[in-house]
């Protein structure tokens, strides 16, 4: 791709544009758009356009631009969330039947907790993520269960970085979340009571390909007074048949 006078790519541009919405954040103006993706109006116009014609952006009866149908399609060809999803889907549903709360999956990515999927009952309590929605690694129970079983290296990135508190009981300390990793290593599962709500506690468990490799976290967002063991065994025994249906989705 060419580049821009500044050195950027037309790549980088085009990211940068997609990056500007977000789950809360689905309709914008171009204005808007050039503005949170920090680009001259007139180069935020011509890529929109450019993205609209293909059919990655799509425009409004006010001409307002969201994101297209298109994207929506092609991002699903193929790709190791949707294997993953397709897999996971019948045991949280499980799982959901009998905790009727909140059951989500999540991915590492980019340093970050990704949820690609949440089923809900519609009495459940509160719970702040979305599907594609983020938190950070060390501030839920699936973040915590992919922070522990990650590379080395991202565990020293982590805990030398700064520690933003989700909630008023988020592991903000470096030695006390060195702790709860050792722990998550050693149990194979996290509680954690409040880190993102403090009328909630999360409970999670690592899931493995059939290698042993880590590569999602299956959790539930239980009432904070719930028990938290039946959740423990039905997330164990989903997490260990979604293991079983990945290895059957390989040649």
């Amino acid at each position: 791709m060419a580049n821009s006078p500044s050195g950027e790519s037309v790549t980088e541009r085009i990211v940068r544009v997609l990056e500007t919405f977000d789950t809360d954040r689905t309709v914008q103006t171009a204005a808007e758009i050039g503005r949170r993706a920090r680009l001259p109006s007139s180069t935020a116009h011509r890529v929109i356009a450019d993205l609209v014609e293909c059919g990655l952006l799509e425009r409004d009866e006010d001409q307002r631009v969201c994101l297209g149908m298109r994207l929506w399609e092609l991002a699903l060809r193929g790709s190791r969330a949707l294997h993953l999803r397709q897999a996971a889907l019948p045991f949280m549903e499980r799982v959901q039947a009998h905790i009727r709360e909140h059951t989500q999956l999540a991915v590492l990515e980019n340093d970050e907790t990704l949820f690609i999927e949440r089923l809900s009952h519609p009495n459940a309590g509160a719970n702040i993520t979305r599907i594609a929605g983020r938190l950070p690694l060390h501030a839920s129970s699936s973040g915590l269960v992919l922070l522990a079983h990650g590379p080395e290296e991202l565990g020293e990135r982590v805990l030398a970085g700064p520690l933003e508190a989700v909630s008023s009981e988020t592991v903000t300390d470096s030695a006390r979340l060195r702790r709860v990793l050792a722990g998550i290593r050693r149990d194979g599962v996290v509680v954690a009571p409040g880190s993102v709500e403090g009328v909630s506690t999360g409970v999670a468990v690592p899931v493995r390909e059939r290698r042993g490799q880590v590569i999602a976290a299956l959790s539930v967002v239980l009432p904070r007074e719930a028990p938290t063991r039946p959740a423990i065994e039905e997330l164990r025994a989903a997490a260990s048949g979604i293991t079983t249906a990945l290895a059957a989705q390989r040649p």
